[in-house]
């Protein structure tokens, strides 16, 4: 799985910063287990199981990979994802065009570990399908390093055909962000359900812009799109929730909550329904305050500190 000496290398490294973001590396060794390791422009371990085909191909500046799930399969454990970058400096590119089979169920576990970059762009995309009576779950968390000199750019889109069920979450709450660009949005066909979440935690001078969109095409669809974000000192936030009823009976629900904290931050939330089917149905609700007075004083009549307590509040929140 693992050959050369160099790539034993990249492997340790990103084994640590893994493990060090709360991952489980021994997943990636185990045979029983569909993962795939990318380290720059390289794949440095790949593993298949029965009803999945993993297909890497290098691009420029990093690699394009097809996950294919045969139809009819059940993947009773998670297909593991360790996406890292070694150098101090440069690009990587990452593509995965997934096609989830008809009557499949499968759930991903990502981790992208840049902990020592200094100078980098990660710029994802994921091309997404469903097939009918299918359903895909896909949990991506970041761990990054504290400079604060990353950009981020992560794109998904995805279509969900009948009776289909899409979940994805994005975390980025244990580390600095830098600069953030999030741009997920989803096409549901009849009777599908999608559940979007993203979960950040900016501070210092983070950038982060957040957007996640839902096209409720098919008559019975439904979908739901969540952000959670807690915005420190000068960050700047901005996320935009976007949720179309075309079909008949269409349903969906758009959610923003922020949590600010410091004088310099520059947090908005805009929240976008548009109705296209008179018998389709959306709504939205939306916050943005200071970190809840009432919990504060609660933590710290039980002597908690103001800081220690707001960093208690925060981690319910987010962590």
């Amino acid at each position: 799985m693992i050959s050369t000496v160099d790539q034993k290398k990249e492997f340790e490294m990103l084994k640590k910063a893994y493990e060090k973001a709360g991952g489980d590396v021994s997943k990636f060794l185990d045979k029983r287990v569909a993962s795939l390791i990318i380290s720059g422009d390289k794949v440095i371990g790949l593993n298949g199981l029965q009803g999945v085909e993993i297909i890497p191909e290098k691009i420029e500046n990093g690699v394009k990979a097809k996950i294919l799930v045969s139809k009819n399969t059940l993947i009773q454990t998670p297909i593991h994802i360790c996406t890292g970058y070694v150098e101090k400096k440069g690009l990587q590119r990452v593509i995965f065009e997934i096609e989830i089979g008809e009557n499949s169920q499968v759930r991903f576990v990502a981790h992208c570990t840049f902990p020592w970059v200094e100078e980098f762009t990660h710029d994802a995309l994921a091309l997404v399908h469903v097939g009918k009576n299918s359903k895909m779950y896909y949990s991506d968390e970041h761990y990054h390093s504290n400079t604060g000199s990353i950009t981020l750019n992560t794109t998904t889109r995805a279509i969900v055909e009948e009776n289909g069920l899409f979940v994805n979450n994005f975390t980025l709450t244990k580390t600095r962000i830098g600069r953030l660009r999030l741009d997920a949005s989803v096409q549901l066909g009849q009777n599908a359900v999608a559940d979007l979440s993203a979960k950040v935690k900016a501070s210092r001078s983070d950038q982060v812009l957040i957007r996640e969109k839902l096209d409720l095409v098919g008559s019975h669809s439904s979908g739901m799109a969540k952000t959670t974000v807690v915005a420190l000192d000068e960050s700047k936030v901005r996320v935009v929730n976007e949720a179309y009823g075309i079909g008949s009976y269409s349903k969906g629900h758009i959610r923003c909550e922020e949590i600010t904290k410091g004088e310099g931050v520059d947090v908005s939330t805009i929240p976008v329904l548009k109705v296209m089917n008179e018998l389709a149905e959306l709504t939205h609700e939306a916050s943005i305050g200071r970190v809840n007075a009432n919990q504060l004083q609660t933590l710290m009549a039980k002597g908690l500190s103001e800081e220690e307590a707001t960093e208690l509040i925060i981690k319910g929140l987010v962590g």
